[in-house]
C-alpha cells in the first residue's frame, strides 16, 4: 500500500500562488493532482509520468499551474500561480502503481489517494 503526504495548500488572496507537495512512500510511475469542490467528483489539475514521461494539465490550470518532481521520483510539487476564487477546493494527490499514465484521468482509475489538503482563494 503506498502512502501519500502532501503538504502546502492554505489560503491566499486571488493572484496569489501556492505551492503543493505530494511525497509517496514508494516509487509509482504515475503521480497527479486531483480537485474536488464541494458536491462534485475530483476532477484531474495535473498529472506526470514519473519516469520521464509527459505532463497532463487541465485546461482551466494549464500555463498557470505547473507540475514537476522533486530530486526523488516519488515527489511531485503542483505550483499555483494566479489563483483566483475559482480554484477554491479540496486538492488531493493521487498516486497509481500500474503504469498506462496517460489512461488516468476520471478518479476511478488511480489506485493510492492522499488525504486531501484545502486551498482557499478569497477575491
Amino acid at each position: 500500500q503506498v502512502q501519500l503526504v502532501e503538504s502546502g495548500g492554505g489560503s491566499v488572496q486571488a493572484g496569489g500562488s501556492l505551492r503543493l507537495s505530494c511525497a509517496a512512500s514508494e516509487y509509482t510511475p504515475c503521480m497527479g493532482w486531483f480537485r474536488q469542490y464541494p458536491g462534485k467528483e475530483r476532477e484531474l489539475v495535473a498529472r506526470i509520468g514519473t519516469n520521464g514521461g509527459s505532463r497532463f494539465y487541465a485546461d482551466s490550470v494549464k500555463v498557470r499551474f505547473t507540475l514537476s518532481q522533486a530530486n526523488a521520483k516519488n515527489t511531485v510539487d503542483l505550483q499555483m500561480n494566479s489563483l483566483t476564487p475559482e480554484d477554491t477546493a479540496m486538492f488531493y494527490c493521487a498516486a497509481d502503481s500500474r503504469g498506462f499514465c496517460y489512461t488516468r484521468i476520471p478518479a476511478t482509475t488511480w489506485q493510492y489517494w492522499g488525504q486531501g489538503t484545502q486551498v482557499t482563494v478569497s477575491s
